[in-house]
């Protein structure tokens, strides 16, 4: 939709956000800006979250500008470290955070409903997958799927997504543990490696809990 000199119409409520934004920040806390964001940042917590419009980390987790160093992409996949040449954002961004901003902790926040986990469930199950892109990426969550139906192989359907969701968190920190970076950082204790998952839902965020082998409530 076009005024009339041919300009998009800028949707007002994204103008209005940014008002709120100023007033909260900006105006209420000019500092914050303007003394030390200016100079840099220094997150902690580096996220990968899912692109899911219903999933932003920085709503979810209410966290401040310059909390968080946030990668998001389809279905919150962190994909196995590949020397190719080829063009690797999340990987990249992995690097940023990890060697350069010397994160302390990485987070991989899944999520219930995610189209990414239930396009590659369909893929498999039906042969076929809209878009050449997506098709492609969330290829690298089969062995989430077959995870899954390892542990319950009679797991059909929306059962199946769900199951197949929580498993792509776990591979995802399996896929991060092949970045000789992370791994290095972690064997000397100076990062640490998270898995949660945010049933949409209920609203309940649940953490991969290594002793008790399942996701228990954060």
């Amino acid at each position: 939709m076009c005024g009339k000199q041919g300009k998009k119409i800028v949707p007002q409520a994204l103008v209005s956000g940014f008002h709120r934004f100023r007033e909260l920040y900006y105006e209420k806390d000019p500092a914050l800006f303007r003394d030390e964001l200016m100079h840099g940042q220094n997150p902690k917590v580096a996220v990968v979250a899912c692109s899911d419009s219903r999933v932003d980390p920085a709503i979810i987790l209410q966290t401040e500008p310059g909390d968080i160093f946030t990668v998001r992409n389809v279905a919150a996949l962190v994909p196995p470290c590949e020397h190719d040449g080829h063009y690797h954002g999340t990987s990249a961004a992995l690097e940023y955070a990890v060697t350069v901003l010397k994160v302390e902790h990485v987070i991989i926040i899944g999520h219930s409903h995610c189209g990414g986990v239930a396009a590659m469930v369909r893929k498999q199950e039906e042969g076929a997958c809209s878009g050449g892109f997506v098709a492609t990426w969330t290829d690298l969550l089969r062995e989430a799927r077959d995870r899954a139906l390892s542990r319950e192989p009679t797991l059909a359907g929306e059962d199946l997504v769900r199951a197949s969701e929580r498993q792509a968190v776990q591979l995802s920190l399996d896929n991060l543990r092949t970045f000789p970076f992370v791994h290095e950082a972690e064997t000397e204790g100076r990062l640490t490696l998270h898995g949660w998952y945010l049933d949409i839902v209920s609203g309940e965020l649940l953490a991969w809990d290594d002793g008790s082998g399942q996701f228990v409530p954060l």
